[in-house]
This record gives structure tokens, C-alpha cells and sequence, in this order.
């Protein structure tokens, strides 16, 4: 074990006659997983984020008429080194939420899209809110990661069976004039990926597009551009998903709107960097999944929401364009 950590202490004395102060203090220490030492101690392992954050806590708790001296040292030796991270441990707290997972699996199966989603972005806030104070991460948390993982497996089995396999294979570039007034066909039930890609695929390639709604991609005829499923014409490859490789395949990768709205629709169906409007737009669909009588319909639903989504970012990206120039 290393004996080189680093360690910010916090030494403070709370402000007496203000409990609202006191327990928003105490509230912020203990959801930064800050360490007990002893009363008026706190202690967290050094980097400039943390104590900067420190550093602004101790000044809020000095202008609410407490007391808060910011100091850092390393650990003596091997033996406070492992002391000091011991109270770090967050064993337990992967094993409480392990056990929430266990609870939730049993529910999976009985619950619409709608709850479904309500349910993932809980756990994944638990999840996250744990594994952002897990500051020495061990074998508790490998094991907490691989069942959050098995879990949102399991949710994306149930709103989105026949899930693609990413192929590895070039992406070949397309005209849009040699696929006019075709049939198109995925998979029913649609959820993110897909009806992002009908929604394109009407939109952008071809306006006068016929779409089947397959009980199974075996059920695919052989005159119809299959997507989104294995062995179909357009799929995921690589790490782009089938939104992102039809809008490569066809051009218009130099739309920076379509190129945001790919983000959006990437982190909600395979995770990635977080955009603003992706929890919105998830809720949204999980809505209009009830709602609607067919996959027809949920097109339809769905395509007004992608219409103004995609003339905001429209929007926005020239907005930037003209604050550069």
C-alpha cells in the first residue's frame, strides 16, 4: 500500500445558534463522503477540486458564525495510511444498494416503460451518489458496478428486446437518391434508437418511407432495409449507434443539430457523456409508449418532439456561431 496520500483536514466549530446552518453543513460534509476523525474533524484525500470545495465550505460556515481552518498533510506511515483510508470504506454502502438491486429485479417484469425509467435514473443517481465518495475503490465496488451493469442489461431486455450487437465493419457512404419510397423495418415496441432512426430515416433519406413493425427480426422480408437489429442493413458498429451510423452512411455528419441530437440519443440508449435534454426526452417517450395504440402512432407522437428538439439545437448552434464571430 501506498504511504503517499496526501489528506485535507477541515477543523471547524459549527455555528451554535443557527441549526438551519449547522445541519446544511453537516449535510454537505457527509455527501462529499468526508471522514470523521473526531468531533470538529473532517478529512478527505487531497486534490485541488476537493479542497477548493473545502475551502468554500469554510468560509460559508465562517460568515454563519462558526469557526474553520483549512489544513493539509500526508500520511505518516504505512499503518495511519491504512487507518486513515479504513474510514473511507464503502463496503456497506455497495452492499445496501447491491441488495436495493436484488429488489428491484424482482419488480422489472411487472412495471410499464414509464415506471421502468423511473426506477433506472433512481438507481443510477444511488449508484453514481456512492461511486463519487468511493475514493479508494476496492472488490465491494467491482462487484456493486458489474450488478448495476447486469441490471441496466436487464431494463434495456425488457424496453428494447433484440437489442443489436455492435458489428465492426466500414461504414459505407450512401446516396439518399437511391433510396426513395423503400420499406424500412425494425423492431415494434419502439424505444430511443429506433424511433430516433424511423424519425430520421422520414425526415432526412426518404420522405415517402414504408415502415414494418417486426415481432422479430427473423420476420424481416427480403425487400425491406431492416434496422436497428442483428444483420440488418443499418446497425450499430463500432461505438456509433444505428442513429449515429445512418446519419454517417448518408451525409449529414456536417449537421451540427443532428450531430447533438446523436448525443443524445447514443447516451440514452448505450450511456455516455450526459446531455441536458436526454432525461426530458427519455420521459417524454416512456409517456407516449403508453399512450399509443401502435408504432405507428408512436411515430407520429414522436417525431413533433424531435422536430422542435431538432430546431433548438438548430437554434442554438447559431446562436454560438454568431457569439464567435
Amino acid at each position: 500500500m501506498s504511504t503517499s496520500t496526501v489528506w485535507s483536514l477541515l477543523v471547524l466549530t459549527l455555528p451554535t445558534e443557527n441549526a438551519t446552518a449547522r445541519m446544511r453543513f453537516w449535510r454537505t460534509l457527509k455527501a462529499k463522503g468526508c471522514a470523521v476523525l473526531r468531533d470538529g474533524i473532517y478529512l478527505l484525500p487531497h486534490t485541488e477540486e476537493r479542497e477548493q470545495m473545502l475551502r468554500e465550505l469554510a468560509s460559508a460556515i465562517a460568515g454563519s458564525g462558526g469557526t474553520a481552518h483549512l489544513l493539509r498533510a500526508p500520511s505518516l506511515d504505512a499503518a495511519q495510511e491504512a487507518e486513515f483510508r479504513a474510514l473511507f470504506d464503502r463496503s456497506e454502502d455497495h452492499a445496501e444498494f447491491m441488495r436495493a438491486l436484488k429488489d428491484a429485479r424482482k419488480t422489472v417484469s411487472g412495471q410499464s416503460a414509464a415506471e421502468l425509467t423511473k426506477l433506472l435514473r433512481k438507481l443510477r443517481k444511488d449508484y453514481e451518489a456512492i461511486a463519487a465518495i468511493d475514493y479508494f475503490p476496492g472488490d465491494a465496488a467491482t462487484r456493486a458496478e458489474a450488478a448495476w451493469q447486469d441490471f441496466i442489461g436487464l431494463v434495456d431486455t425488457v424496453l428494447s428486446p433484440g437489442e443489436p450487437h455492435s458489428a465492426e465493419r466500414p461504414i459505407r457512404s450512401l446516396s439518399v437518391g437511391d433510396y426513395q419510397g423503400r420499406t424500412w423495418a425494425t423492431r415494434q415496441h419502439m424505444w430511443v434508437d429506433r424511433v430516433a432512426s424511423a424519425w430520421l430515416i422520414r425526415r432526412f433519406i426518404d420522405r415517402d418511407a414504408r415502415f414494418i413493425w417486426l415481432t422479430s427480426p427473423c420476420a424481416c422480408p427480403a425487400n425491406a432495409l431492416g434496422f436497428d437489429f442483428d444483420g440488418a442493413a443499418f446497425t450499430h458498429v463500432g461505438e456509433r449507434v444505428t442513429f449515429e451510423v445512418l446519419v454517417v452512411s448518408f451525409g449529414f455528419d456536417k449537421d451540427p443539430a443532428l450531430l447533438r441530437l446523436g448525443e443524445m440519443v447514443h447516451a440514452l440508449d448505450v450511456g455516455g457523456a450526459p446531455v441536458p435534454e436526454a432525461i426530458g426526452f427519455e420521459a417524454v417517450m416512456a409517456g407516449a409508449r403508453e399512450r399509443a395504440a401502435d408504432d405507428d402512432q408512436l411515430l407520429d407522437d414522436m417525431s413533433r418532439v424531435l422536430d422542435s428538439l431538432y430546431t433548438h439545437f438548430v437554434s442554438t448552434t447559431k446562436s454560438k456561431d454568431e457569439r464567435k464571430r
